[in-house]
């Protein structure tokens, strides 16, 4: 099985070519993760402009706070678009495997949780960046309005994106007996956060339009 590709460490021309190949992976998980990461990265760049200016010092801690916690979210992103790629490959290879094979059998239910588990990780940190952009509009630097926006715009639709690699693993769940938790718990709760993500993200471009 190759090795997923690193985000961090990987040419961004060569993640584009890597997502347009013909393979299983990386694929809308790991695009998922990847544009949360470039959320994060725009809200730093408003950081950048607003940190240090004298007409902001009031914000200061507040903003220094808020570039802590983007630098470990756009972090933990780009892992988990990396663990995204690596889990969809050993899913795909194990289905491959006869129905009888033992280390399908022993490995399949668990690669599949796992498989399940990092989107709705990147969607809880997506969902993040949408409370973070939001405390941002009144603190920063009013010329970066259109980028806070758009880094708000990017969470929630990476945010959205993550549900759908949640849902698409939910047949298989069902095959293999162990979906009751994700429709049952994670799976609403994950739809109620996207509510409120969606009502963050307008009121977000509202205040910055």
């Amino acid at each position: 099985m190759p090795d997923a590709p690193d985000a961090a460490a990987t040419p961004f021309a060569d993640l584009l070519d890597a997502v347009a190949s013909k393979a299983p992976a990386p694929g809308g998980g790991f695009v998922a993760s990847a544009v949360g990461a470039l959320s994060a990265a725009l809200g730093r760049m408003v950081l950048a402009y607003s940190l240090g200016k004298k007409s902001l010092a009031e914000h200061e801690q507040h903003n220094a706070g808020a570039d802590r916690r983007l630098a470990h979210t756009r972090d933990l992103l780009l892992r988990l678009a990396a663990e995204d790629a690596a889990a969809y490959e050993l899913v795909n290879e194990l289905q491959r495997l006869p129905e009888g094979d033992e280390r399908r059998k022993a490995d399949l239910p668990g690669a599949a949780i796992a498989a399940t588990q990092i989107p709705l990780a990147a969607a809880a940190a997506c969902t993040d960046l949408l409370r973070i952009c939001e405390s941002l509009v009144p603190t920063t630097n009013r010329w970066l309005r259109s980028d806070l926006a758009i880094a708000s715009v990017l969470a929630e639709a990476a945010a959205r994106a993550c549900r759908w690699n949640v849902a698409i693993n939910l047949p298989l769940l069902d095959d293999l007996g162990v979906a009751q938790p994700v429709r049952e718990r994670l799976l609403p709760d994950l739809d109620a956060s996207l509510v409120d993500a969606r009502q963050r993200l307008v009121r977000i471009e509202d205040a910055c339009g």
